[in-house]
């Protein structure tokens, strides 16, 4: 994969991502990943429709800087309090926009994803294996099964160590759309049909409505 794959915008891109293969190395091991479920989000400077649903939807800040960067660096960002997610940085200089990587499928590292899950689970569920199918399905729970954090990754280029991205083996010619799953208002209905799955993969996350989405459908 080349950095010019990711000087699109993210509504181009999130779809194009399905399949892709990342890798993130530590001291640890390397867990792999194949993309089954993106989301677009589109914020200053870009064609598109304005997208409340963006963190960079009116200005740069602290909290969004990396998602001014060039494009194929990552944007990681805490989230509810809870996790972390992991956004690829797409759009030419000038125009900011991310791909939220939701799921995906463990392909290699399984023992060491199921290691860092573990260790972030309730006591309540004990030591019972999460599901390879679960292990980063969602977008927190495929941060902590890559080892992402905020102060590590936030930044980083997508084309360096402790990085691997590899092409999907072509685009995906059969997916699904529909809302983004968890956003607030408007951002949240299909009004923004910018979520992107890969069917009949059980490592896909299940549609959940964010607040107040009701009054806008």
């Amino acid at each position: 994969m080349e950095r010019s794959f990711f000087m699109a915008d993210a509504l181009d891109i999130a779809p194009q991502s399905l399949g892709a293969v990342l890798s993130v190395d530590s001291e640890q091991g390397t867990v792999s990943v194949r993309i089954t479920e993106t989301e677009a989000y589109m914020g200053a400077g870009t064609s598109g429709p304005d997208d409340p649903g963006s963190h960079s939807k009116d200005r740069k800040t602290e909290r969004n800087a990396s998602m001014f960067l060039e494009p194929g660096h990552a944007y990681v960002y805490f989230s509810y309090g809870m996790h972390y997610a992991l956004n690829f940085v797409c759009s030419p200089p000038g125009a900011a926009s991310g791909v939220l990587i939701r799921s995906g499928a463990i392909v290699s590292g399984i023992e060491l994803a199921q290691a860092r899950r573990q260790a972030k689970r309730p006591a309540r569920y004990g030591h019972k294996l999460i599901p390879d199918t679960q292990l980063a399905r969602g977008p927190g729970n495929l941060a902590t099964a890559l080892g992402l954090t905020r102060s590590a990754h936030d930044g980083w280029d997508l084309f360096a160590p402790p990085f691997r991205l590899s092409d999907p083996a072509g685009p995906a010619t059969e997916y699904r759309s529909g809302p983004r799953v968890g956003v607030a208002g408007v951002a949240g209905t299909e009004q923004f049909p910018w979520r992107f799955w890969l069917p009949n993969e059980p490592s896909v996350s299940a549609f959940r409505s964010g607040r107040n989405t009701a009054s806008h459908a």
